[in-house]
């Protein structure tokens, strides 16, 4: 049981914290897709 519960905190921390660290790294969606060659007609 102490396993699981370590487990689902794990998977809480992970899942707060993925987006602050993706974004400081620069690997958000709106980085990876968008380019100096992107139209705005």
């Amino acid at each position: 049981m102490k396993a699981f519960l370590a487990a689902v905190a794990a998977m809480v921390v992970i899942t707060a914290s993925a987006p602050f660290a993706l974004k400081q790294i620069g690997f958000t969606s709106a980085d990876t897709t968008a380019g100096p060659a992107v139209r705005l007609d």
